[in-house]
């Protein structure tokens, strides 16, 4: 059986607390959906058939692969200091190749208006989504 359900950081949180019969520790962990559908009622001691990983788990990019000098000069000790598209197009050729195009970066927000801020609501959103 395939599980489909999204879960969320916190639906795993969830998931421990009530394993642990704890109590939920924020309001967002307490209203986040448990991982119930991702466990059976009761366990399957049968054993399993190992299969080996299909690409190696030690491979590594060696000081001549496309960035490695500019992404060895970057600050990482720091948080958010590395040039984050640049690192991007690094991670990207590493796995795709140097000849492949990166897509171009998505940034999303969620904006919900406030009623009653001068305005009725398609108004206000309008002065939000398209400022002049």
């Amino acid at each position: 059986m395939v599980d489909s359900t999204l879960y969320t950081t916190s639906g795993v949180l969830r998931t421990m607390e009530l394993i642990l019969g704890l109590p939920p520790m924020s309001q967002y962990d307490a209203a986040a959906t448990p991982m119930y559908n991702a466990f059976q009622v009761s366990a399957v001691p049968a054993p399993f058939a190992h299969r080996d990983a299909r690409v190696s788990l030690t491979e590594m990019n060696g000081p001549n692969s496309p960035g490695a000098a500019a992404s060895n000069a970057m600050n990482f000790v720091e948080a958010d200091m590395t040039p984050e598209r640049e690192l991007n197009e690094i991670l990207w050729w590493s796995i795709r190749g140097q000849q492949s195009t990166m897509p171009p970066p998505m940034h999303a927000a969620f904006i919900r208006p406030v009623a009653g801020a001068g305005g009725d609501d398609d108004d206000l959103w309008d002065r939000i989504a398209r400022p002049k």
